[in-house]
């Protein structure tokens, strides 16, 4: 099967199972995993923070997040497609009584004046805006790199008003492939950066969280408060250290397959992209009525080999990552322009 339904399916290559094979571990609960120490610190200087911690998963390193900022009763201002408000279970109000508040952007992108016009009167009526989300890239903006200057425009205003911001990083690596600028730059306007392992970069399992050294100890209380303490995980560390070292640089394949099937949607009657443009390894697409439902299309595809994600009423997405070759990508082009109804 060629799988292009998440870029979560990817399966460790034979080097990384041997540099997970062979690395030192020990209890990570008492700070004695030795490669998980080498991963937080590597982390942490990537991105340019003073400390990181690991953690199972990129929703815990967002929940993680929401708790050190806010307190019960009070909110973050995120896109309204944002990954913590669609994927995350409603697990801002569930573990951290903080509501969320969906602004509206465009392809996932949250402009200065949609955040200045959202920001509420220091009223007793109100709840109090603790933090500002930002996700780059924007995972249902169609894997949109956030324009970098206006990132930073974002953060100058978030630190005169005296709100911070955190960063859902989860596809931040493709951000740097796509524009040549590094990790610690776009984390600078940032107090909170999440990133993902088990992404483009391919690692099995984990997701980092990076801050400040006091954020990060306090958020190793949070992560055993959410159940996320792990013991000897350093074989899991080890293959998110060799993912940093190997796997960053070669994303921009990805990126240039799903341009190929991007080329392939747009070229296809019937078949929309949303958005137009596809910046890094994420196609979303719409799908006429005529050519049946997401789901049928799927269920299609599944039969010549090809699994895709059906999501939403309208909605196919479409992800490419370590597990998918160019070869893979124009079968997939081929099957794409095949679908359109004969005249």
């Amino acid at each position: 099967m060629i799988d292009l339904r998440s870029d979560t399916v990817t399966r460790p290559t034979a080097a990384m199972r041997e540099a997970m094979f062979s690395a030192p571990v020990g209890d990570d609960v008492y700070g004695e995993d030795p490669t998980v120490n080498r991963l937080e610190a590597r982390v942490a200087e990537v991105l340019g923070k003073e400390a990181a911690i690991y953690v199972p998963s990129g929703c815990m390193a967002n929940q993680i997040a929401v708790r050190l900022h806010c307190a019960p009763g009070e909110e973050i201002l995120a896109e309204r497609t944002s990954h913590v408000l669609l994927w995350e279970g409603g697990a801002p109000a569930a573990l951290s009584g903080v509501t969320v508040r969906p602004l509206d952007g465009t392809h996932g992108i949250l402009s200065l004046d949609s955040l200045r016009d959202a920001l509420p009167p220091d009223d007793i009526h109100s709840p109090q805006t603790r933090l500002i989300w930002l996700e780059n890239t924007h995972n249902r903006g169609g894997g949109t790199v956030h324009p970098f200057d206006a990132v930073h425009a974002i953060g100058q205003w978030a630190e005169g008003v005296g709100v911070p911001m955190h960063l859902d990083g989860a596809r931040l690596w493709n951000a740097v492939t796509a524009t040549g600028i590094p990790a610690a730059a776009w984390a600078r306007p940032f107090a909170t950066v999440s990133v993902c392992f088990s992404k483009g970069l391919g690692a099995p399992v984990g997701s980092a969280l990076a801050g400040t050294t006091a954020q990060i100890a306090l958020a190793r209380r949070y992560r055993k408060l959410f159940g996320g303490a792990m013991r000897q995980v350093g074989f899991l560390a080890a293959a998110c250290l060799y993912a940093l070292d190997r796997h960053v640089a070669r994303l921009a394949d990805d990126h240039a397959n799903a341009r190929l099937l991007a080329d392939a949607v747009s070229v296809t009657p019937g078949l929309t992209l949303d958005p137009p443009e596809v910046h890094t390894n994420v196609v979303w697409f719409c799908v006429d009525p005529n050519l049946g439902t997401p789901k049928s299309l799927a269920a299609k595809f599944k039969g010549q080999g090809i699994l895709v994600a059906a999501l939403g009423h309208d909605m196919v997405r479409l992800v490419t990552h370590l597990d998918v070759s160019r070869a893979d990508c124009e079968v997939v082009a081929r099957a794409i322009r095949a679908i359109a109804p004969a005249n």
